[in-house]
């Protein structure tokens, strides 16, 4: 039709050739297109990160999210695998002073790290850090961490409370993401987002504001019980955070954050009620029961009498199946026994396809999401690579958005105290960010075969990859140069002995055998002190 129209009217069929390329270039994407058969009834939400999670359905998506987490076994399982690698028994501080910044030779730093180490130590080794004397704050880090991931988001305001038990006035108060909200619970305005108030230029916080009882309790039924509380989010003297607000953002402008199954809530759901549909078809199959017809109708167990172990009773109104059951019928009366074909033989290889595409959403692989390991060593290793670099990545935003911003406050109450020595500290932006450089160390990747991840690791080391101290957080999470310390005092204890003796028939040298001639000079004079 077109060369028809262009050998009559050339100008009509430019026209329509026009036309033709402007309809191709609007639906280039065919995911945009509005006429195809796959996508016409597909609608969207439209709106800001902000908008599409109002105060409604940012409850009933933790509300969801956690429910999941109370009863559903792999939402549990889940959760709890990341918090065990990520966090295990807690982050531990490790002080990395910039010497050359702070003009420090290596003796007066180490000295100075250990001194902060001391003091840390005494400030989050026990539950004083906690204003409610629970937690230690390793603890306080597994907490936040479960509510990030269940509910989204996690308030720690940080109040100074003197108390004869601690040098420190500074601890941390856990607010449940459900307390802060707008007050009376109104809608959200440009600068009031579920409970945050916003500089209306800017966007950063300036409040938090909180409910003095979590929304759920039976108590929030009195309006008149409800009082609200406005935290400000800076200390205006120092610039300090009076509030830690933990989330993982994921779009500019997002206020809150969403629970770690919100892609995930439905098939979680679903997976679970199969799973329990599946488990009860398969009690039911296993209950034999027999029932008896008699042309009298009397059957052969009185209607009243238990008819077994369980006591249970043939009346028309408790009869049930049970196991080993007889129950007795009236005339013209008669049974069909339904096979229910159960345990589905089917069941397993689709709850495990199922998982699969769970776990990619949460990003585990599915042999840990499940913790069942029959891959290869190769494949497995790969399984625990992929989940390593997803555990660090949450052990990293867990240091840089908590750790460290407690570590922050805490340096500062320290230096003011005069406990910890740091000259220039409040005078040099420059200098502060030297002394508040610290690493923080978290449990040890597994290992499939420990022999070989040493040999790696002796390698790396001789070709100058990584260091001794990188690959001894690597092995275990020790520290290298502690660890030199306690195999020299070991080594005094033996008689002299060897620390590393050479195993029979090898004949070179190696630079790598940790003995007292490589320790350096600093604790070769403080002996007597580490011994």
């Amino acid at each position: 039709m077109d060369k028809a129209i262009g050998f009559v009217a050339p100008e009509k069929a430019a026209q329509r050739m026009k036309a033709r390329y402007t309809m191709a270039l609007a639906e280039a994407y065919l995911g945009s297109s509005t006429g195809r058969r796959g996508t016409s009834e597909w609608t969207t939400a439209k709106g800001s990160p902000d908008a599409m999670i109002t105060q409604t359905q940012f409850d009933v998506l933790r509300n969801r999210a956690m429910d999941l987490y109370r009863n559903a076994p792999i939402a549990t399982g889940a959760i709890n695998t990341i918090i065990t690698n990520v966090v295990g028994g807690g982050l531990k501080l490790r002080p990395m002073l910039d010497r050359k910044k702070l003009n420090l030779d290596d003796e007066k730093a180490e000295e100075l790290e250990y001194n902060i180490t001391c003091e840390w130590d005494l400030f989050s080794n026990n539950t004083e850090c906690d204003i409610q004397r629970t937690l230690n704050f390793g603890e306080i880090q597994e907490v936040v961490m479960r509510s990030v991931f269940a509910k989204g988001d996690v308030f720690v305001s940080l109040p100074r409370v003197s108390r004869s038990g601690s040098p420190y006035s500074l601890k941390l108060q856990l607010i449940d993401a459900d307390r802060v909200a707008n007050e009376n619970f109104a809608m959200n305005t440009p600068t009031m987002i579920n409970g945050i108030e916003k500089k209306l230029e800017t966007g950063e916080p300036i409040a938090y504001h909180v409910v003095n009882m979590n929304p759920q309790s039976s108590l929030m039924l009195n309006p008149e019980g409800r009082k609200w509380a406005r935290l400000e989010a800076y200390n205006t003297k120092n610039n300090l955070r009076n509030v830690i607000h933990l989330y993982r953002t994921l779009f500019p402008e997002q206020s809150r954050g969403v629970p770690v199954f919100a892609p995930v809530i439905e098939h979680l759901k679903m997976l679970d009620r199969y799973s329990e549909a599946e488990i009860m078809a398969a009690v039911v199959s296993s209950l034999f029961t027999v029932f008896v017809k008699t042309e009298s109708g009397d059957g052969l167990i009185n209607p009243m009498e238990p008819t077994s172990e369980t006591g249970g009773s043939t009346a028309d109104d408790t009869q049930k199946l049970a196991a080993g059951a007889m129950v007795g019928l009236a005339p013209d009366e008669s049974i069909e026994i339904a096979n229910p074909q159960r345990p589905n033989r089917n069941f397993d290889m689709f709850v495990q396809s199922v998982l699969r595409q769970i776990g990619v959403a949460l990003e585990l692989p599915f042999e840990y999401l499940i913790k069942h390991f029959t891959s290869s060593y190769s494949a497995s290793r790969v399984s625990i690579m992929e989940a390593w670099r997803f555990f660090m990545n949450r052990r990293r935003w867990l240091a840089r958005s908590f750790c460290d911003r407690v570590y922050e406050v805490w340096f500062y109450e320290a230096v003011a105290l005069g406990r910890i020595k740091a000259p220039s500290f409040f005078r040099s932006p420059l200098l502060r960010r030297a002394y508040l450089r610290a690493d923080w160390i978290g449990p040890a990747r597994g290992h499939i075969d420990e022999l070989k991840e040493i040999q790696a690791a002796e390698k790396r080391i001789n070709l100058g990859i990584t260091t001794h101290t990188q690959e001894t957080i690597e092995q275990n999470g020790g520290d290298w140069v502690s660890n030199q310390l306690k195999l020299r005092m070991e080594q005094e204890l033996k008689g002299g002995s060897s620390v590393n003796p050479e195993p029979e028939g090898r004949v070179e040298e190696t630079e790598e055998v940790a003995n007292t001639d490589q320790l350096p000079n600093s604790y070769e004079e403080n002996e007597d002190e580490a011994t």
